[in-house]
């Protein structure tokens, strides 16, 4: 890598995609700054830095599959600061892995995505 901004990726160790995207960083010689953001979630200003990044609604960043997303009875029709809040409570909700480069990020589903933005 030419460049000296840090790279950094939001993981979980416990999910295949973003253990199979921190080992594709790996091979290509970066050693991300690795947030497990479960055990470190994102403050709310930090989270909504990643969502305008990512360039999506903070809807495209929830894990829909989660129970806690049909406890708290998540949706679409709620606004972006009720997902925002629900997801700094609940950070399981946020969905992984994403990786940061410099003003870039992208969500490693498939891992090979986040390629685009070294």
């Amino acid at each position: 890598m030419n460049d000296k901004q840090a790279i950094r990726i939001l993981h979980n160790p416990r999910c295949s995609k973003s253990r199979q995207t921190l080992a594709l960083l790996h091979e290509r010689g970066i050693e991300p700054e690795v947030i497990e953001y479960l055990k470190t979630p994102p403050t709310r200003p930090e989270l909504e830095a990643i969502i305008d990044t990512l360039g999506i609604e903070p809807h495209d960043l929830i894990r829909r599959n989660e129970k806690i997303y049909r406890e708290l009875g998540l949706g679409k029709h709620m606004s972006r600061d009720e997902l925002l809040d629900a997801m700094v409570a609940n950070p399981i909700l946020i969905e992984r892995p994403i990786v940061i480069h410099g003003d870039k990020a992208m969500i490693g589903r498939p891992p090979e995505k986040i390629l685009d933005i070294l």
